[in-house]
């Protein structure tokens, strides 16, 4: 189960938990060494135009390669590319910007992006001026001299040069710094979206009722343990906490979930993908995670730069990177089987006990690629997949306009769902559906050519090629198999200890129709 492989006597990997950068004294905090016995865990608006039209441009830029120096023994976090915002609007709109940071409880730190950044223009405005200079003596050497002002002019010069040599590496660590702050800066938010923490979420759709039971009722945990379907403390000596097995008919219903779910996206025209797993850090950056921080849910991989995916959104994200799509191929829609590894940090209490919240678990992603203007109907497709999924199994749930605190960075707007799990006796989330909008994609570079240009945008390039546009990007969890298992178990458990498997699930389980007490 290890990350640290042990072929042909090459030596074990192991893993590392690395920090965001923040703007403490030490900006770049060392990264924490993760332990063998701890493996890997990990709107557009209808009919209405953004409430910070332009910041969308400027939060979500294009991706650019770019590298930098490091002077010997020097290790400094830099990206391994950077996004060209418009730093400058950012500046003239920063209270605006200010007030969405605030909203959405993101760690960003516009203070110092602005702050940075009037460095940067200073530094910049420095730069060119000894550049001029120096341009100006090279010119003057082109003429007759005497030997005198010839030799001035040489120290002159080498003067020069060397103060630009040590101004363009202050501008280029400048640079990177900005860069790492301004990353942070969260996506914009749907007008529409509740302002506030989790508890301010907005029911959009209850579905169902609880299941009445004339007996006491067990959690998955005493389910399992009676049914003989999972071993955790076995799982605890081999790897650590939040790790598990599964046994005997939890094995079949893991691989019935996965694939009864596969062939019911497949039939709304979703491709299936397997993907990697491990991916490099710079990707997770791209698709708005940060894989160095203190709670960060993201391994990484010491000594190289790649980290094990939290989900698939990741890897299916960076399937098209750097690309440009063919508008005909527009929608692509994705599902993607991977195993996901969380660190879970700062999870504990009864509340997560059990397979509720787990270091490793495989999961279902649907992800789409579209048109911009497309992305809030596909927003709203993905959510009624993921409802119709649901409710199939019989389940009660709630679907909920989630707030704006509890966004990620890339989300513009998500729908979470809520399954009641009646031996935890509460809503547990079994899924969510995030639109990206543009964020990820400008980061990813990710593009089309639309095959007409807008009425409003001048022909241009060859050909009278329209302008290239970003797509917009969303992602939603189909099936996150260990809470699918505990709202199957808890919900459909009988007086006999017994659980029936719904009805969907049971060609893709042999035929099986009930889970029942091992005999002896």
């Amino acid at each position: 189960m290890g990350l640290q492989w042990c072929v042909s006597g090459t030596t074990l990997q192991t893993l590392k938990l690395a920090s965001i950068p923040t703007l403490s004294s030490s900006r770049f905090a060392q990264p924490k060494t993760l332990t063998l016995d701890l493996f890997f865990h990990s709107r557009i608006a209808r009919a209405r135009r953004p409430p910070f039209p332009v910041l969308a441009r400027a939060l979500s830029a294009p991706a650019m390669a770019f590298q930098t120096a490091t002077p010997p023994g020097e290790k400094v976090a830099k990206p391994q590319w950077k996004a060209a915002i418009d730093f400058k609007w950012i500046r003239e709109n920063k209270d605006a910007i200010a007030a969405n940071i605030k909203n959405r409880n993101s760690i960003a730190n516009l203070e110092a992006v602005l702050q940075l950044y009037d460095q940067m223009s200073n530094l910049q405005k420095e730069v060119e001026r000894l550049r001029g200079e120096r341009n100006v003596v090279a010119n003057k050497m082109k003429g007759k001299l005497e030997p005198s002002e010839r030799q001035r002019l040489i120290e002159e010069g080498k003067n020069l040069k060397e103060g630009l040599v040590t101004l363009e590496e202050d501008l280029l660590k400048l640079t990177d710094e900005l860069q790492q702050e301004a990353q942070c800066i969260p996506n914009i938010t749907h007008p529409d979206v509740p302002i506030g923490g989790e508890d301010c979420s907005v029911i959009r759709k209850t579905v169902g009722n609880p299941p009445q039971f004339s007996f006491p009722v067990k959690d998955h945990l005493q389910l399992g343990k009676e049914l003989d379907l999972f071993d955790f403390d076995a799982a605890a000596e081999v790897s650590g906490s939040k790790f598990y097995y599964l046994k005997n008919e939890a094995v079949m219903l893991e691989m019935a979930l996965i694939n009864w779910t596969l062939s019911e996206v497949m039939k709304k025209g979703f491709t299936p993908l397997t993907t990697p797993e491990i991916v490099r850090s710079s990707v997770v950056e791209k698709c708005g995670f940060q894989p160095r921080g203190a709670n960060t849910q993201v391994y990484s991989i010491e000594n190289s730069d790649q980290c094990l995916i939290g989900t698939a959104e990741i890897p299916v994200g960076g399937i098209h990177m750097d690309s440009m799509l063919a508008e005909s191929l527009l929608p692509l829609k994705y599902a993607a089987f991977s195993h996901c590894f969380r660190t879970e940090a700062g999870a504990a209490g009864t509340a997560t006990r059990g397979l509720y919240r787990v270091h490793q678990f495989s999961k279902v992603e649907m992800f789409i690629f579209c048109r911009p203007e497309e992305s809030e109907s596909y927003h709203e497709e993905l959510i009624k997949i993921e409802e119709d999924l649901f409710a199939s199994l019989g389940l009660h749930y709630k679907t909920l306009d989630m707030a704006s605190g509890d966004l990620g960075a890339p989300a513009y707007r998500k729908f979470d769902v809520e399954a009641w799990m009646p031996g935890l006796e509460r809503f547990g989330e079994i899924s969510s559906a995030s639109n990206c909008t543009d964020y990820q994609s400008r980061r990813l570079g990710i593009r089309y050519r639309p095959s007409e240009p807008s009425s409003n945008i001048p022909k241009r390039g060859k050909g009278n090629l329209a302008p290239p546009k970003f797509v917009h990007t969303l992602n939603a969890t189909a099936c996150a198999v260990p809470r699918m298992i505990v709202c199957l178990l808890e919900n459909y458990q009988q007086e006999d200890g017994s659980v029936i498997i719904p009805e969907p699930l049971r060609p893709f389980m042999g035929g099986l129709g009930i889970i029942a007490p091992k005999s002896g």
